[in-house]
């Protein structure tokens, strides 16, 4: 009987329940999609940052000598950690050498590292030409946009660098804009830098590039330090900073337009629920003349809420996670991964939604049915 009573009412006032039923399902749309990017936010938004580059510096002491280098086993030792935040690790050794004739020799830094690491952590570099993906790849090099104009070279064109009386011919793969320090520097492999050096396997410095919010930046820095004794290893601050505090602005952004979404839904609820309390109040008094009590009655109204709540939670949700996908491929340029748990929490949140949108049903359990049955 119960569930015929409740279909019944259902199909009586369909017109108002739909709009109930629209308000839930667009607020739980709304809901979920913003909470599926929540939860996935803090690794694509880290991951967006990892492409501005290292956010670790590893060095040695500055007071070592005056031109500080380490082993560049210091590599291995941070491949050993096995940590899976870190995007990629390159060491570089920096050349105060000589580009151009031997007649006309130019100034230049030359910066010898991991081509295929660098292509990594660098990724939104600007390169006219090629990069340069082998790590060991001796015979190219990629050239910075102020020095290459100086040099007067392009992709194809052969530079020849000269240190210490030793000499190394290259052929440019690409210019790079990066708009910083970069551009008036010459990149080659770290073999090749070392052996124009001739200093054997040393580095001057490590970059790597690790994802995370700040407290995991701190973590492996920790372990990292510990791992490497005699060494300095120091987070770049201003990314780390910059990062959190807009991860952090963001999320706050989120959860205030979801409780705004929330607000407004239950709104929509107690809108059309305000005027089915003053539609079923004869219905009220007729089921209390004869004989229903006000718990009873009041089941059926909240079984109606229940019914809008699960049924526009379950349709908001899933066109929520949707919804978060086409944002995701819009902003990130990737997909944002369904978490399934947001249709459950989605589901228990419009219920809530819906049961205090339905407030005004309350009003109900006033009705006299002695009043009803006059007519009044």
């Amino acid at each position: 009987m119960f569930w015929r009573i409740l279909s019944r009412l259902l199909w009586a006032s369909r017109g108002r329940l739909l709009l109930a039923l629209l308000a839930v399902t667009s607020g739980a749309a709304v809901c979920a999609a913003l909470v599926n990017l929540d939860l996935d936010a803090g690794e694509k938004f880290t991951r967006e940052f990892r492409a501005l580059g290292a956010n670790v510096i590893v060095s040695p002491e500055a007071e070592q000598d005056s031109a500080p280098s380490m082993d560049t086993d210091v590599m291995a030792r941070i491949a050993a950690l096995h940590a899976p935040e870190v995007v990629a690790a390159a060491p570089y050794l920096y050349i105060a050498a000589q580009a151009g004739t031997q007649t006309n020799p130019v100034p230049v830094i030359v910066a010898g590292t991991w081509f295929d690491q660098v292509s990594l952590m660098n990724s939104w570099w600007k390169v006219d030409g090629q990069w340069v993906t082998q790590r060991d790849d001796s015979a190219r090099c990629m050239v910075g946009r102020d020095a290459a104009r100086q040099l007067g070279l392009a992709p194809g064109s052969p530079v020849t660098l000269r240190y210490s009386g030793r000499q190394a011919q290259f052929i440019v793969a690409g210019v790079v804009t990066a708009g910083g320090s970069e551009d008036s520097q010459i990149f080659i492999s770290l073999s090749a830098a070392q052996s124009l050096a001739q200093l054997g396997d040393r580095a001057a410095l490590a970059q790597v590039s690790v994802r995370g919010s700040a407290p995991v930046l701190e973590d492996f820095v920790g372990r990292l330090s510990a791992a490497l004794p005699g060494l300095e290893v120091r987070p770049v601050r201003q990314l780390a900073v910059a990062e959190g505090r807009l991860l952090e602005r963001i999320r706050s952004l989120l959860f205030v337009t979801v409780l705004l979404i929330l607000v407004l839904s239950a709104m929509g609820v107690l809108a059309a629920t305000a005027g089915l309390a003053i539609e079923r109040r004869r219905d009220v008094g007729l089921m209390k003349a004869i004989g229903g009590s006000v718990r009873r009655v009041m089941r059926f109204f909240l079984a109606e809420a229940l019914v809008i709540a699960v049924a526009g939670g379950a349709l908001g949700g899933g066109l929520g996670l949707l919804l978060s996908q086409w944002i995701g491929w819009r902003v990130f340029s990737a997909a944002i991964a369904p978490r399934l748990v947001v249709l459950p929490l989605t589901i228990a949140v419009m219920i809530f939604v819906a049961l205090a949108g339905a407030l005004p049903l309350r009003l109900l359990g006033r009705v006299r049915p002695a009043e009803i049955l006059r007519g009044e």
